[in-house]
């Protein structure tokens, strides 16, 4: 993609993966979404990954009309999936900040707080105790 072309960026987070995706909306986008060079159909194999990552765009009916890049590092396929959805998000509310509402009703401005717990010490894992013997 050119470089004079005016993007829009947003970074986005799930568990331990980062995405910085950049949303061209002009005329002369076509739909396409690369995913750190490659296709994003072939970034994420899965049934259901792609439909997950361009849910903000079908909800917004950007689907066809904007080309996606993104840069994604860290975790694996769930957590760039979600990632990269949130960045699209965010990135779509730079573009038209009236957006906000249809991306909130359907749960893409949501960031996923969750993340794996500590391992703590005494114990196997975060929360799995040693086997108890009483003799």
């Amino acid at each position: 993609m050119a470089d004079s072309r005016r993007y829009y960026e947003g970074i986005g987070r799930r568990k331990r993966a980062s995405a910085r995706v950049r949303v061209i909306l002009d005329e002369e986008s076509s739909g396409i979404i690369t995913v750190n060079g490659r296709d994003a159909k072939d970034y994420f194999p899965r049934f259901g990954d792609y439909i997950t990552l361009t849910s903000p765009l079908v909800d917004t009916d950007l689907a066809d009309k904007a080309d996606v890049s993104v840069h994604i590092s860290g975790g694996g396929y769930s957590g760039q999936t979600g990632a990269v959805r949130l960045g699209i998000a965010r990135a779509l509310v730079k573009y038209d900040e009236e957006l906000r509402s249809v991306l909130r009703q359907n749960g893409h401005m949501t960031r996923d707080a969750r993340v794996k717990e500590r391992k703590k010490p005494g114990l196997k894992r975060a929360r799995k105790a040693p086997t108890y013997t009483k003799r």
